[in-house]
């Protein structure tokens, strides 16, 4: 064979080439540090997971008992992070319990517990944050206010305050629920009259605006004129915060008979979305400056704590009790589903909605403004209260209950 003939063509390399970058692109796993993921949309990169299961359920990987709460679970580094609340009764009730587990055997690694009441009141009670990681440490707060900054290789206190007792921000009805969020040098919260920023190597305040009665879902970023803010939902108005000052740009009322907003708002480009139960409903309003329009406003969607999903213009969230699709555009139905109660559900970026219905069934469906598009669906956890949203993360599923029992189960493609 002459020498011409065995000399690889530049066309062939190249060809390689572009496939070996386009098979390493492809998203077969992606961490889920914070509530409702890097994107703060509830929505996953990750789409290399399998959605059609048998009726038995995908194979569960493994299981634990957490304690009584809401808190939902955050993925980082394959360790998993999770709350919850001992109970009223035994030998070590009345604690919250901050776990680390193996993300593929469940084994613990660690766990952090301190003293703080159930507050069963009209609900189990029990936890309702989420653990945030930033690198390499975890925040938590509890519902009484106690705010941690734990090492999250071993769970050491790196620093920890108490936000209502030690500086003074009211507690709601139902008392905190949202969870710290970070950007930068700053660890904000939803706490007070329109959110506190406090310096997360040490928990120092850098601003705050006012101590009084907050909502109860988690500040949300956005890009606001050019400037980094984040939307707060407080007790009675939906508000844009710029976050370098603290500054409140823009606000709006919005507020129930019982002052509970809890889901976080949907904002696409200048539109706000904003969602709140006890049948008050939804409005979506358009900020321009400092002014604020009011687009549309009905009872189509009553979030009661947990959010609702924006794709490819359309809404999909749970109307008190029946999953509801609805046009983003003016607010109309376009389909309801109710064999999933007051469930919860988050998204991968292919459209595929992982949805946990209120008795701890877990159902797979495309996003589909034209109908409830069912891929598969099966009992994974006991039949308990569950308003908790599931997790997708590395091809495991994780879910828990008000009880505590708390599963993952493997999709991984």
């Amino acid at each position: 064979m002459s020498t011409s003939s065995r000399r690889i063509s530049p066309l062939i390399i190249v060809y390689v080439t572009v496939v070996l970058l386009i098979n390493s692109a492809v998203v077969h796993g992606a961490d889920w540090p914070i509530y409702r993921g890097p994107q703060h949309n509830g929505i996953t990169g990750e789409t290399n997971w399998i959605a059609d299961f048998p009726a038995t359920g995908p194979k569960q990987l493994w299981k634990k008992s957490i304690g009584i709460g809401f808190s939902t679970m955050t993925i980082s580094n394959g360790r998993v992070y999770a709350m919850g609340n001992s109970g009223k009764s035994g030998p070590n009730a009345n604690q919250d319990t901050v776990f680390c587990f193996d993300a593929d055997t469940g084994k613990e690694i660690w766990k952090h517990t301190y003293s703080c009441p159930l507050e069963p009141k009209y609900y189990e009670g029990g936890t309702l944050s989420t653990p945030t990681v930033d690198g390499n440490v975890v925040y938590t707060i509890s519902k009484m206010g106690h705010l941690f900054c734990l090492d999250a290789a071993d769970g050491s206190v790196k620093w920890q305050k108490n936000m209502n007792k030690d500086l003074g921000f009211e507690l709601p009805t139902w008392h905190f629920a949202g969870s710290p969020f970070v950007y930068e040098n700053m660890l904000i919260l939803n706490l007070g009259d329109a959110g506190v920023a406090l310096n997360k190597a040490n928990g120092e305040v850098i601003w705050d605006n006012g101590k009084g009665i907050c909502g109860y879902s988690t500040p949300f970023l956005f890009t606001f004129d050019g400037q980094k803010c984040v939307a707060i939902l407080g007790a009675s108005h939906i508000m844009g915060v710029r976050i370098s000052d603290g500054e409140v740009l823009w606000k709006s009322p919005f507020e129930n008979d019982v002052k509970v907003n809890a889901a976080d708002p949907v904002i696409v480009g200048n539109e706000v979305f904003a969602s709140s139960g006890y049948n008050f409903g939804c409005v979506k309003i358009k900020v321009t400056g400092g002014n604020v329009e009011n687009l549309w406003q009905n009872k189509n969607m009553r979030n009661h704590m947990n959010c609702s999903m924006y794709w490819k213009g359309y809404l999909y969230g749970f109307d008190e009790t029946a999953l509801t699709c609805l046009d983003f555009k003016d607010g109309s139905i376009k389909w309801t589903e109710r064999s999933l109660g007051k469930g919860a559900l988050m998204m991968s970026a292919d459209g595929r909605m992982i949805i946990i219905s209120d008795k701890g069934e877990l159902a797979i469906a495309n996003a589909d403004p034209e109908k409830f598009d069912l891929i598969s669906r099966a009992q994974i956890l006991p039949k308990a209260k569950c308003w908790t949203t599931p997790i997708l993360a590395n091809g495991k599923i994780y879910a828990r209950n008000a009880n505590g029992d708390m599963v993952c189960v493997d999709v991984s493609g």
